[in-house]
C-alpha cells in the first residue's frame, strides 16, 4: 500500500507539502506541485489514514448526521425515500472538501457525547430536534452543528426548515377546493412543537377557512412507513364518510393507497389523497400522487454549506432559512 512518504518521493517534495495537498492545505503549495501530487495520488489510489488524521487534527474528518430517537419516532427513518434524498446530497457536497458521511439514530443526550467524543466528529447535521435536553447535549458538546426541519427558538443556531404549515394548508385546501368535506389528516405521533405539528395546524387552517369543524376523530397516527400506511388504509376503507386524505408524507400516503386498494376502494374515484415532501413514490403510485413539493436537496446543500462555512470559521450570510413549498397536482384527487 502506498503511503505519504512514497508519494513525497515521487513528487521529490516533503511529507508535509503532500500532507497539505491531501488535507486541502492548497494555499500553502504552488499550483503545480498540487497537479503533480494529485495525478500520483489517484494514479496509486491512495486513501488517507482515518485514525492518525483524527489524532493529528484533534477532530476528524467525518461530518455525522443524527436521527434522534424517541418514543414518538421508532421507525426507520432509512427507509424513508425523503431522507435518503436528503442525504445523499449532503454526501456528495463534503465529498468535495474531503469529508466523510455518518449517519446515525440516537436515542439519547448520553449516547450523543459517546459519539462524538469517539468519532472526534467535526460537525453534526441534526434532523427533527426539538428544545429539550437533548438539544441542550447538542450545544454544551461544542462542536458545528445544524438543525434540519426543527422550531428551536435560538437565533444562534443554524437550521434549513421548510413551510410545513402552509405546505399541509395548501394540501388540504386542494381536497376542500374539489368538495370534499369529510378531510383525515394522517401522520407519525404529533409532538408539540415539531414538523408534524406544524402541518396539523396548517390542516386546521384549511378547515377553518372552508368553514369546516375540526374532528379529531379524523386525525390518524402511527410509523411512517409503507405497511403501517397499508394497515391504515384498510381501516379508511371501512369509513365510506371519509372522502379526503391528507398524509404528511408520501410514504405513508403510498402505503395507505395500496390498503384501499386491497380493499376494492379506488383512488380517487371513491377517496381521494394528498402527500407531501413528492420524492419519487408520488411518480409511482397509481394513480400518479398529488403532492407538496419540497426541494430535498437544496435543504441538504444549503445544512452542509452552513456547516463547512462553521468549521471552517467563516461568516454565514443567513443563518435560518425556510424553503417554500407548493402543491403538484397528479392524478390522486377528483372532484364531487
Amino acid at each position: 500500500m502506498v503511503t505519504l512518504k512514497d508519494i513525497a518521493r515521487e513528487a521529490g517534495v516533503s511529507i508535509t507539502t503532500v500532507s497539505n495537498v491531501v488535507h486541502k492545505r492548497k494555499s500553502r503549495v504552488s499550483p503545480v506541485l498540487v497537479d503533480k501530487i494529485w495525478k500520483i495520488i489517484e494514479r496509486e489510489h491512495y486513501a488517507p489514514s482515518m485514525s492518525a488524521r483524527s489524532l493529528a487534527q484533534e477532530r476528524s474528518s467525518i461530518i455525522g448526521v443524527i436521527t434522534h430517537l424517541t418514543p414518538q419516532n421508532t421507525g426507520s427513518t432509512l427507509g424513508d425515500p425523503f431522507f435518503s434524498s436528503f442525504v445523499d446530497s449532503i454526501e456528495k457536497r463534503i465529498r468535495d472538501d474531503g469529508y466523510y458521511l455518518m449517519i446515525r439514530a440516537v436515542g439519547d443526550a448520553r449516547e450523543l457525547a459517546a459519539l462524538s467524543h469517539s468519532w472526534r466528529l467535526s460537525g453534526l447535521i441534526l434532523t427533527g430536534m426539538f428544545q429539550d435536553d437533548f438539544f441542550l447535549t447538542v450545544k454544551e458538546i461544542g462542536i458545528p452543528f445544524v438543525l434540519i426541519d426543527s422550531y428551536v427558538d435560538d437565533s444562534e443556531v443554524c437550521r434549513v426548515g421548510l413551510e410545513d404549515e402552509e405546505g399541509s394548508r395548501m394540501a388540504t385546501r386542494c381536497l376542500l377546493e374539489n368538495g370534499h368535506r369529510t378531510v383525515t389528516f394522517a401522520s407519525p405521533s404529533i409532538r408539540p412543537g415539531g414538523v408534524i405539528d406544524k402541518r396539523l395546524q396548517g390542516y386546521r387552517r384549511a378547515l377553518e377557512e372552508f368553514g369546516v369543524p375540526y374532528d379529531p376523530d379524523l386525525v390518524f397516527t402511527q410509523e411512517i412507513t409503507v405497511e403501517e400506511g397499508r394497515k391504515l388504509g384498510r381501516l379508511l376503507a371501512e369509513k365510506p364518510g371519509i372522502t379526503g386524505i391528507v398524509a404528511s408524507a408520501d410514504i405513508l400516503a403510498a402505503g395507505i393507497m395500496a390498503g384501499l386498494n386491497e380493499c376494492g376502494v379506488r383512488v380517487p374515484e371513491d377517496k381521494s389523497v394528498v402527500g407531501f415532501d413528492d420524492n419519487y413514490l408520488a411518480q409511482l403510485t397509481l394513480p400518479p400522487l398529488t403532492t407538496i413539493h419540497q426541494d430535498a436537496d437544496r435543504k441538504g446543500i444549503l445544512a452542509t454549506d452552513m456547516l463547512l462555512r462553521q468549521i471552517a470559521r467563516e461568516p454565514i450570510p443567513q443563518r435560518s432559512v425556510i424553503l417554500p413549498v407548493r402543491l403538484v397536482e397528479r392524478g390522486s384527487v377528483r372532484r364531487i
